[in-house]
């Protein structure tokens, strides 16, 4: 097994930690840019101290950025800002399911953004496989249940959040690799350790004004769930640092399709957490994205 795949199924898993304690700091404690902000504010300092004891101890020195670097980063960094916040703005619709139905296309979205930005595209057996997740995806996310007309259900607000959340999270991870692929020297983890600490500081500045602006007196709320909030900043540190360095090894799509186990391991989560029951339609979700991720596993 190819080792980004296992880098990637471990940002996953920690991916899926990281949501389970932001519910929490949510339904508890903490408005939604708050739990979010909890992500950044306790890993970022882990990082910066992660990246710069490994430039020190590897001996490769400090990095050469070229400008390309902060385009790609910044970019990147602020299309997942406000793919996030779209995201949280799709809860506000009762169809808010087809939304994230649509939010989910960003494995192909970002097979295309891809191609065109960076020129990489996938082999025929991987996209097919991408599309098998996909259909498992849907199954997952659309519930049977729905309200409204099919076509009530496709053509409205939420899914259009839901399709530009996908399209940015796409953006933001392409913009990441291209980060990670301009810099000049460096091994893979050095090149995404390096791009990391950059975005995670930058999006730490950005929502601290963010808050300062919009929610006086969060960021003190934040401060104080620490003993909550840092174990988000841990997961958040290691599943951000898998995604990264499974983003310098290997294209987007590829990563973001095996990457597509969260879905797994979240109903998993849920039974075992939560109580809650996976129904017949969920387990043919689950039949579906296994099929995809042992396809990519074979043929890439």
């Amino acid at each position: 097994m190819d080792l980004w795949i296992i880098i990637t199924l471990i940002a996953a898993s920690a991916q899926t930690v990281r949501f389970m304690l932001q519910k929490h700091l949510k339904s508890t404690r903490l408005s939604t840019a708050g739990a979010t902000f909890a992500r950044f504010i306790y890993s970022a300092p882990l990082v910066a101290v992660i990246a710069v004891s490994y430039v020190v101890i590897s001996g490769q020195g400090a990095p050469g950025i070229p400008p390309a670097f902060w385009a790609y980063a910044v970019t990147g960094g602020i299309a997942q800002i406000v793919a996030t916040m779209c995201v949280v703005a799709i809860f506000a619709h009762r169809n808010f399911a087809v939304g994230i139905t649509f939010k989910k296309t960003e494995v192909i979205l970002a097979a295309l953004v891809g191609l065109i930005v960076l020129g990489e595209g996938v082999s025929l057996l991987a996209l097919v496989a991408i599309v098998i997740g996909l259909v498992g995806v849907l199954l997952l996310s659309d519930p049977p249940k729905a309200e409204g007309r099919w076509a009530q259900r496709i053509f409205n607000r939420a899914s259009g959040l839901g399709l530009l959340s996908g399209v940015l999270f796409a953006v933001s991870g392409v913009g990441y690799r291209g980060a990670s692929l301009s810099l000049e020297t460096g091994d893979a983890f050095y090149r995404a350790i390096v791009t990391l600490a950059f975005v995670t500081a930058f999006q730490t500045a950005i929502m601290a004004v963010w808050l300062v602006w919009r929610e006086r007196g969060e960021i003190m709320r934040v401060l104080a769930s620490w003993r909550v909030a840092g174990l988000v900043g841990v997961t958040s540190m290691i599943g951000s640092i898998g995604w990264f360095t499974a983003f310098t090894l290997q294209t987007v799509a590829l990563v973001k399709a095996v990457g597509q186990i969260e879905l797994v391991l979240s109903l998993m989560a849920a039974t075992l957490f939560f109580k809650e029951t996976i129904s017949a339609r969920e387990w043919q979700g689950l039949g579906f994205l296994a099929i995809s991720i042992v396809m990519l596993v074979l043929v890439t």
